[in-house]
C-alpha cells in the first residue's frame, strides 16, 4: 500500500507540472492571437484548463491519504 500511496504523490506532482506548463502556453498563445489575430476572448480563458488538472490532482492526494491510512 505504501508504494501505491507514493505512486499517486507522484502522479499527483506530474500532473501540477503539466499543469503549469499548459496553462502557460495556452496564455501566451492566446496573448498572441489577441495581439495579431483579433481574437476577442480574454487571455482568463486559459485558466480554465487547469480545472480538469485540478480535480485530477486532488483526486491523486485522495488516493495518497487513503492508501497511507490503510497501509497503516
Amino acid at each position: 500500500m505504501k508504494t501505491i500511496s507514493r505512486l499517486f504523490l507522484l502522479i499527483a506532482v506530474i500532473l501540477s507540472h503539466i499543469m503549469c506548463a499548459v496553462v502557460a502556453y495556452n496564455y501566451c498563445n492566446m496573448e498572441w492571437h489577441i495581439k495579431v489575430g483579433g481574437t476577442s476572448a480574454p487571455v482568463e480563458i486559459a485558466y480554465l484548463y487547469s480545472i480538469t488538472f485540478l480535480i485530477g490532482i486532488v483526486l491523486c492526494l485522495i488516493g495518497v491519504f487513503y492508501f497511507k491510512k490503510k497501509s497503516r
